[in-house]
């Protein structure tokens, strides 16, 4: 099972300039054949299907570790693609469907994410990989994982908004530490040393500026533990030099700290949460009253609702 903390892996930007063509790029990186749904399912069902697991338990351990962290890059693109269209789920102020890319986004999401690539095709099983045999699912992921990040160079050249930059920055650190992680885990297998392919593809992190702080703490070389009490052998695995830098690889024995996320607005002309929003927050606040909780909504977000979210509510109204 997965454990859920109500966090992001990073920082994220708030809303600026709604940018609804670049949301839709952005769903590429969700839903196309390199982007996180398709690694968090390749290395979920991989850990699924696992078989004889205690007497391959480090490798076990690896895959279904880097599936749990898969889970929050799903979470953190849809915060990139839900931020790039705050503003623009406004009534009366919707945008003409030829300026969207993917009307979608306003006609059946609500001005939020979809399950789907840059084009609007449904993100598809097929793209799952799980063959039972471990060295041909780890060769595949590493490969799944180099394809990934060639993907998210590509978004970054294309798109420019801020939250579009952040996740790029992000994600193509983290997906280098995935691509590390299985190079490691064929060479142990096998002796093949695909950490001589490294940097694969050839993208220098080192001068892209939203890379460098993921970089300058380390971020390249961790390996985050998803769980409390489980996955402990994968340190046996992720071990030895960073390929590109040198520096040792690491485990750490639990999640990110990670931050706090915008409480977006409401988007009334897409009715998201609802026609009337203050309706629904008005049942709330009375549920919570009669379940003995706080009158006040619980919970942790970057922002109160009157805060840099409602200034820019304010802004493009």
């Amino acid at each position: 099972m997965i454990f859920r903390i109500d966090r992001l892996q990073a920082e994220m930007p708030p809303p600026s300039t709604p940018d609804p063509a670049g949301a839709a790029i952005v769903q590429e990186l969700l839903g196309g054949k390199f982007g996180e749904m398709s690694t968090f399912m390749n290395y979920t069902f991989q850990s699924f299907n696992f078989r004889a697991r205690q007497g391959a338990r480090p490798f076990f351990d690896l895959v279904s570790n880097i599936a749990a962290e898969e889970f929050g890059h799903i979470e953190l693109v849809s915060t990139a693609i839900n931020t790039m269209l705050t503003g623009a789920g406004e009534a009366g102020n919707l945008p003409d469907p030829k300026d969207a890319m993917n009307p979608q986004h306003f006609a059946a999401g609500g001005a939020g994410t979809l399950v789907q690539d840059s084009n609007g095709k449904p993100w598809n099983g097929d793209y799952v990989t799980s063959t039972g045999d471990l060295i041909e699912d780890l060769t595949h992921n590493f490969f799944l994982e180099t394809g990934a990040r060639n993907g998210k160079l590509k978004v970054y050249e294309m798109v420019d908004h801020p939250a579009a930059r952040a996740l790029t920055g992000y994600l193509l650190v983290r997906g280098g530490v995935h691509q590390v992680a299985y190079a490691r885990a064929i060479e142990l297998l096998t002796g093949a040393d695909l950490m001589k392919m490294f940097p694969s593809p050839r993208i220098p992190t080192d001068k892209i500026p939203e890379c460098q702080p993921h970089i300058q703490r380390g971020e390249h070389t961790k390996l985050y533990r998803f769980s409390p009490n489980d996955y402990h052998e994968l340190a046996a695995v992720f071990t030895g030099p960073h390929p590109e830098t040198g520096d040792p690889l690491q485990v750490i024995d639990h999640p990110p700290e990670g931050f706090p996320a915008f409480d977006l607005p409401a988007q009334e002309g897409v009715f998201a949460p609802g026609y009337e929003p203050e309706e629904i927050a008005e049942i709330a606040r009375k549920l919570r009253e009669k379940a003995g909780l706080s009158d006040e909504p619980t919970g942790e977000v970057a922002n109160n609702g009157n805060g840099v979210v409602g200034k820019i509510k304010d802004a493009v109204s």
